[in-house]
């Protein structure tokens, strides 16, 4: 018997609530879970490393039933001792519907992913730190297989250098902090590293960031954005086309908010492809 199950027996004396009959015909669309941190190992391209997820996990429950079993969202959880990964969410996306009794479901979670890079002239290197999402919503088709849609989200912080001001101006131009937003459904049965999909924005953008730069670097980063101007339009429509030739990626949305440095605003533009 599953080791799950098991810790779900409970003594015939003790009544099971939750499960009793739901007599108001309302179904519910999502109920579970949230905010839950977890310990986690992340798997990487360049090995793995430790850190703390918050999840977010959920199921459809039919009209006719009272609740659901809270309790085994976190048992499924913390069954997990692989390092995590999308391939990995994939898997608990298919064990929870059964466990939980359900047809339709979904777990998220999001973590800070570090990736270490070699500054461009010096090659000293330090961390860059990137926010991440993870998602797989699983739905019981009429077979009675279990199909699973996984995306995966990453906002990645680069440099963009204002065509217009370059134009314009005798000598300089004006650069902004961006953070790029990208949102990527992928085919389930294959695999995409988040290095992959923050490499996309990175080379797309004025210039990529580093933790840390000593002068030459500082120099080589300046120059280069300069040489490689971009609008926010410019940097959601060249991210979203490198993208688009993945033939793994099935959807993506793509946002940029370049942090503008002579106004008080954010300049802002997205792109949705299906």
């Amino acid at each position: 018997m599953n080791d799950i199950n098991t810790a779900f027996l409970k003594p015939q004396s003790m009544p099971d609530v939750q499960s009793k009959r739901d007599d108001r015909a309302l179904p519910i669309e999502q109920v579970g879970i949230r905010g839950l941190r977890h310990p986690l190992t992340i798997r990487t391209s360049q090995g793995s490393f430790p850190t703390v997820g918050t999840f977010a996990m959920d199921v459809a429950l039919p009209e006719h039933v009272k609740g659901t079993h809270m309790s085994r969202f976190i048992a499924l959880l913390q069954e997990q001792a692989a390092e995590m990964d999308g391939a990995l969410l994939v898997s608990m996306s298919r064990k929870m519907l059964p466990l939980l009794e359900a047809t339709e479901g979904c777990i998220e979670f999001t973590y800070t992913h570090f990736v270490k890079k070699a500054a461009p002239v010096s090659g000293v290197e330090s961390l860059m730190d990137y926010d991440v999402t993870w998602s797989a919503t699983a739905i019981q088709n009429e077979d009675g297989q279990i199909d699973v849609a996984l995306t995966l989200q990453a906002v990645v912080p680069v440099m963009s250098l204002c065509p217009c001001s370059k134009e314009i101006s005798d000598y300089g131009a004006h650069n902004q902090r961006s953070h790029v937003t990208m949102s990527v459904e992928l085919d389930s049965a294959t695999t995409m590293t988040v290095e992959e999909l923050v490499s996309a924005a990175e080379s797309e953008a004025s210039s990529e960031l580093w933790g840390l730069l000593k002068r030459p670097d500082e120099k080589w980063v300046t120059e280069r954005a300069y040489d490689n101007p971009k609008f926010v339009e410019d940097l959601v429509r060249d991210v979203a086309g490198r993208l688009k030739q993945d033939s793994r990626i099935l959807a993506l949305t793509v946002e940029a908010e370049n942090f503008e440095s002579i106004h008080n605003h954010s300049a802002y533009a997205r792109i949705t492809l299906d």
